[in-house]
């Protein structure tokens, strides 16, 4: 994780130089805020066009929990950037990258339990929704695949 985040980091830092040689060399005299006006307004945009149809097509499917969990992951980046972020500025602490790295691997690690525990506890309720429905009506058929056509409470 830390790699990557290194990686992400550096990779930044590298368009951030190419624009500003640009800027330089267009003699274009962007100052630094409007080049994050500009360069923020396109990255948000094309955000927008990257997950709308993609959230879109999430939610048609049923998959709700995706969509929950990109959301609060950037979040969670975000939040845990800032704290680093306002621990340099103010003294408060020490700015560490490890820091953001553990923060990041805790919600993973949270989130892969919860995880783990919602899909035991799925397999579990469907199991006894199809005992029950056989025992009721055994010439009724067995309840669908929870997967293959998502019901209106896991949404």
């Amino acid at each position: 994780m830390k790699k990557l985040l290194t990686k992400l980091v550096e990779y930044i830092g590298l368009w951030h130089s190419r624009l500003l040689h640009l800027n330089d060399s267009y003699e274009a005299h962007f100052s630094d805020k409007q080049l994050h006006f500009l360069v923020i307004g396109i990255l948000g945009m094309i955000g927008i066009f990257v997950c709308y149809p993609l959230f879109r097509n999430l939610a048609k499917k049923g998959h709700t929990m995706v969509i929950a969990w990109l959301y609060v992951f950037t979040l969670i980046l975000g939040l845990t950037f800032a704290i680093e972020i306002g621990q340099g500025a103010t003294g408060t602490g020490t700015m560490e990258f490890a820091d953001i790295v553990a923060g990041i691997g805790g919600f993973l690690l949270m989130f892969l339990l919860f995880a783990l525990l919602r899909e035991i506890y799925h397999i579990i309720r469907d199991m006894i929704r199809s005992a029950t429905a056989k025992h009721e009506d055994p010439e009724a058929p067995a309840p669908a695949d929870r997967h293959s056509n998502p019901p209106e409470h896991r949404k």
